[in-house]
């Protein structure tokens, strides 16, 4: 999208939820490209609370009243999966380009229907897909097209948020995650295959085992995922959300990640640093930027930049709807290799 007139681009949001702040907050400091017109909630003050960030935003109870009267260029969409569909409809209806947050849809068929309405419609679509973005991923796509770590073996990561422990788990911060059939590898561990196929190229087949430890939760909180990728690397996802690691903010890094090559290993800590250790060197830090505000280093931030700024060149930023329907398919071929307990090619 590229407005004639240079103008910031007008941003309407639907959802005031817990993660939804840091959508409001990251929009509040991209002025220079982008201007919050509407915000939307069923809980009007919730709304109002949210607009009061954005100098000039009118508040809505109604998704489809908020574009009529505020025209905007992009709807921001901040809600939970199973409203996805019927808001990308009235985007495509207004011809309104759309970012929507992941998961994209409860299903994989409904994540296709989704990505085809936008496609029918006219409108760009974007998934909210922010991991990759974090400043630690960042910069470890930068070493390996630097060459740093020479050909790359492997990338392991130990998810530990530690924030599923008992029968309050989830309920102050996303209290639908309790009641989600589909859970750890749905919700979050698609960041993880987002984020391994940026740093490692195409997976080609995976391995899973899946389980529940905390039973007041419908869907899986713990499991194993097994990657190998198109030219022979592999990937390990050891993950369960009830643990948690060495950090400040077990919510910043999520885990630990170990990303070996045969010129060296570079380590990720909870505290989101990074450490190089050359082949037969020793372990020493290495030395980059990590913002301090926002969620992740700053993840959703950079995720809205890179998608506005895109569209603003007439370009494609790399988490399209219909390139994110990759990792979906992945996920779909995790949850299968976990239930027939055999390894799957994709």
């Amino acid at each position: 999208m590229t407005r004639r007139d240079g103008a910031p681009l007008r941003v309407a949001i639907v959802g005031c939820g817990y993660f939804a702040q840091f959508h409001h907050d990251a929009w509040g400091r991209l002025g220079h490209i982008a201007k919050v017109v509407g915000v939307c909630d069923s809980d009007a003050a919730k709304a109002e609370a949210a607009a009061s960030h954005h100098k000039g935003a009118k508040t809505f109870g109604d998704v489809d009243a908020m574009l009529s009267a505020t025209a905007p260029d992009v709807v921001d969409i901040v809600t939970p999966p199973d409203t996805h569909e019927a808001i990308v409809r009235l985007a495509a209806r207004r011809g309104v380009d759309v970012i929507c947050q992941k998961p994209l849809a409860p299903t994989l068929a409904e994540s296709q229907t989704l990505v085809d309405v936008a496609e029918e419609g006219g409108i760009a679509l974007a998934v909210h897909e922010n991991f990759r973005f974090m400043p630690w991923f960042v910069e470890a796509r930068r070493l390996i097209n630097e060459g740093a770590l020479g050909a790359l073996h492997s990338v392991a990561f130990r998810m530990r948020p530690g924030d599923g422990q008992g029968p309050d788990a989830y309920l102050a911060r996303q209290p639908y995650f309790q009641k989600m059939p589909r859970f750890l590898i749905h919700e979050t561990g698609i960041h993880f295959v987002d984020t391994f196929r940026s740093l490692m190229g195409e997976v080609r087949s995976v391995s899973a085992a899946l389980r529940r430890i905390n039973p007041v939760i419908a869907g899986e909180d713990a499991g194993y995922v097994l990657f190998a990728f198109d030219g022979g690397s592999t990937g390990v996802l050891d993950a369960n959300r009830l643990n948690d690691h060495t950090a400040e903010n077990t919510r910043l890094t999520m885990g630990e990640m170990w990303l070996e090559g045969s010129e060296g290993v570079l380590r990720l800590d909870g505290f989101g640093r990074l450490f190089l250790k050359p082949h037969q060197g020793i372990e020493v830090p290495h030395a980059y930027v990590v913002p301090s505000v926002g969620f992740g280093g700053d993840c959703v931030r950079a995720t809205q930049s890179a998608i506005v700024e895109a569209w603003r060149a007439g370009e494609e930023p790399p988490n399209t709807g219909r390139a994110y329907l990759r990792n979906v398919e992945i996920v779909e071929a995790i949850y299968r290799s976990s239930e027939e307990g055999r390894r799957l090619d994709v």
